[in-house]
């Protein structure tokens, strides 16, 4: 977690031994453009205004609020005042939620926001010892009570169909297994035993994201890990799957709101094209 204090602007990751991505950032002005990823976004202001643009409107986030970004909902981030802000934040797969709610609609927290109690005693577990990986069942437990935080919060969902979550699950490995080749939907839908349309709907409402977006998001995950590792942006492009590095780059940033250079600048590691 060490990290240049004189730096106007900076990321750390905790250490990632488990199943969750920990950040921990200082943003002084201009944080990220408008962008979207595949996964909940949950964290908290430790000072300053977290100004941020949320499904149509503008939000402000002080300390002691639970931030909650839905999967898939567009996002930006800015100081809301010249002495910048700090924050903590987990990145979440929904997968992980579905493993304790059995297949459920993922939670979602109205407004990105919320003051609920229960909401920040979870999140703030997993927010602690930043400076070292989290114990494995230490991991788990807290992630328990996280679902069940969204899942109260959030309130119980009326009026849905009924979800395949076996069969969407079995497809969501499937994208797994074949991430160096093209997947169609009528490769998942033949590899689940569940028809092409139902599959996408179901998939969609478990894991918050289309069947495509999943899949270019894992590759991503796969980008980031190469560039960490000094793997130039052509070459990270290329092994992930993209078609070259402009087709990756352009991924990039709508996904994370920063170019993929000036994200590794954030942490410390600027590379060359």
């Amino acid at each position: 977690m060490a990290h240049d204090k004189n730096a106007t602007d900076w990321i750390c990751r905790a250490p990632y031994a488990g199943k969750l991505e920990r950040i921990e950032a200082f943003i002084a002005g201009y944080g990220y453009a408008l962008h979207r990823h595949d996964t909940y976004a949950i964290g908290t202001t430790l000072s300053g205004v977290q100004s941020f643009q949320y499904r149509g409107q503008e939000r402000h986030s002080l300390p002691g609020t639970t931030m909650v970004l839905h999967p898939d909902e567009a996002h930006d981030g800015q100081a809301g005042t010249a002495d910048g802000f700090q924050y903590r934040k987990i990145y979440v797969e929904p997968a992980l939620i579905q493993q304790i709610l059995g297949g459920k609609p993922l939670p979602f927290i109205r407004n990105g926001m919320s003051l609920d109690p229960r909401l920040a005693a979870a999140t703030r577990a997993l927010l602690q010892g930043m400076e070292r990986p989290l114990d494995a069942l230490e991991e788990d437990d807290a992630l328990f009570d996280l679902a069940q935080a969204l899942n109260a919060v959030a309130g119980v969902p009326t009026g849905r169909k009924s979800l395949d979550y076996r069969a969407a699950e079995t497809a969501r490995q499937f994208i797994h297994d074949t991430l160096d080749r093209p997947v169609t939907l009528d490769d998942m839908a033949q590899h689940s035993g569940r028809d092409r349309w139902s599959l996408s709907r179901d998939f969609r409402q478990l894991f918050g994201t289309s069947p495509y977006r999943y899949l270019i998001m894992r590759r991503l995950d796969l980008v980031r890990t190469l560039l960490m590792q000094g793997q130039s942006l052509a070459s990270a492009a290329l092994i992930a799957g993209f078609v070259d590095q402009s087709h990756m780059t352009g991924h990039f940033t709508n996904t994370w709101g920063l170019p993929p250079l000036r994200w590794l600048k954030l942490q410390g590691r600027p590379r060359s094209g």
